[in-house]
């Protein structure tokens, strides 16, 4: 997808609330400006309604088919490509982020925590019975009971996890509610997609290995749906039509090119279908066609960013750098200050050579920044702007900072004392290296183990702790 990038983000995003959660961040974190944008035109209202800061809950796209959705520590929502694709309707998607954002509202992350140690005691118990019944002389027993204790811990761990669904349901509903909306699509979703429920643990999607779900649960939301005066409420033909655009965009992407072409034949003049037609036939090579195929997308729609940021991308990736600049400068006229569009036009800017190019590119790549300063993206693009302009200093502290918003600290410390070292002290810039060397300070430990790692490399690159 235009500007992807696979990044991982701080620790904060490493401790998910679905047990599922490690498979998926495997998968790599997607960025995608459009589809980014379509989540929080969903997701924004319903944080605000559960009493929220819009700015404090991040929403994430992970790049896996699998249906699955979950939440981590900081109030992270994180949203399989998967997810979206499977929805019939953008009301199924609002639907399960206004239950992810239930889990947030409810603190369950937190409760989850108490929920384990609670399991680990009663699997502890078990044993303690077990072992009492094998000193009274009752061996067969004891070792019975001794073998079920992990079967405690999960009746008693999975007992706890029920509760919390129920809750984030009823939050869920309570938050669309509030938005003026239907939940039904949640009850549809579950209904659509109940038979996981009865697959074994290891065959299910990861949503329901950590979502239990049961007939009963589903009734009981129904229930709740239906009292509410916006049950009947619609989505409208304008939200259909984006769901089936980005839903296409995602396809065009992920699947085999074999697959897409299959589910958008030619015969298919549709919108969705020429953007995952566009997409396909760049994966497979075939410019010629796939440029044709966003042209038709741009003559149709010309005031629409995202179609003029693919054509600069197929440009870009292909390239032909200096046609890539127009598409890419104006997407960004059309939806100005987005920072992922922003870091597009920066890069083919930058690959274009020329200084005046460079120094409109560290523009851009500065107020991309200040909007999203852990974009790893975005700093390795501005240390090799820094690089072509021939400041080596801050080349360096981009450097630092890029790997800081990966959570590199032993890397980001090292190019953090090399720009520190060269940059006019007292400067704004030496400050922010001085911040990083603190932020970033390594124990002891972390020095021998890290020198002596780096002394037995093969290609030792002199990356020495002093």
């Amino acid at each position: 997808m235009p500007i992807i990038s696979f990044l991982r983000r701080t620790a904060a995003a490493c401790a998910a609330l679905a047990l599922a959660s490690a498979p998926a961040l495997a998968q790599g974190l997607v960025r995608d400006a459009e589809i980014e944008a379509v989540m929080r035109a969903y997701s924004d209202p319903l944080i605000e309604a559960a009493g929220l800061n819009v700015n404090s809950v991040d929403i994430y796209l992970v790049g896996d088919m699998e249906f699955n959705a979950f939440v981590t520590r900081g109030q992270n929502v994180f949203l399989n490509t998967g997810l979206i694709v499977v929805a019939q309707t953008p009301n199924e998607i609002k639907g399960v982020i206004a239950h992810e954002i239930g889990h947030i509202e409810g603190a369950h992350l937190v409760r989850m925590q108490q929920a384990e140690r609670s399991a680990m005691a009663a699997m502890a118990a078990a044993i303690g019975v077990g072992i009492i019944a094998a000193l009274a002389g009752a061996g067969d027993a004891g070792a019975a009971i001794i073998a079920s204790s992990p079967q405690f811990a999960t009746l008693d761990f999975m007992t706890y996890t029920r509760s919390q669904e129920a809750a984030a349901d009823q939050a869920a509903v309570r938050f669309m509610t509030a938005t003026g909306q239907s939940a039904r699509g949640l009850v549809s979703t579950f209904e659509r997609l109940a038979h996981q429920e009865r697959l074994s643990f290891q065959r299910r999607w990861q949503y329901f290995r950590s979502h239990p779900l049961s007939s009963d649960r589903i009734e009981a939301l129904r229930r709740n749906v239906e009292a509410s005066p916006y049950a009947d409420v619609p989505d409208t033909d304008e939200e259909i039509e984006t769901l089936r655009r980005i839903q296409a965009k995602i396809i065009g992407f992920m699947a085999p090119p074999s697959q897409t072409f299959e589910r958008y034949p030619e015969s298919d003049t549709s919108i969705p279908a020429r953007y995952a037609r566009a997409v396909a036939y760049y994966k497979q090579g075939l410019m010629a066609r796939a440029e044709e195929e966003v042209l038709t997308l741009i003559a149709d729609e010309p005031d629409n960013p995202y179609f003029h940021e693919l054509h600069g991308q197929m440009l870009f990736e292909s390239g032909q750098i200096d046609r890539a600049i127009a598409p890419y400068r104006r997407s960004l006229e059309l939806a100005e200050r987005q920072p992922l569009l922003q870091i597009g036009l920066a890069t083919a800017l930058i690959a274009s050579g020329d200084e005046a190019s460079v120094n409109e590119a560290l523009m851009l790549l500065t107020q991309a920044l200040v909007a999203e300063p852990d974009n790893a993206f975005g700093w390795f693009q501005k240390s090799l702007a820094h690089t072509a302009l021939g400041d080596l200093a801050m080349a360096e502290l981009a450097t630092a900072e890029r790997y800081f918003a990966v959570g590199d600290s032993m890397h980001a410390h090292l190019f953090a004392r090399r720009a520190h070292e060269r940059l006019e002290r007292g400067a704004e810039a030496w400050i922010r290296s001085a911040e990083l060397l603190y932020a970033t300070e390594p124990t002891a430990r972390e020095v021998r183990e890290w020198n002596r790692r780096e002394q037995t490399r093969p290609n030792f690159a002199g990356l020495r702790f002093n």
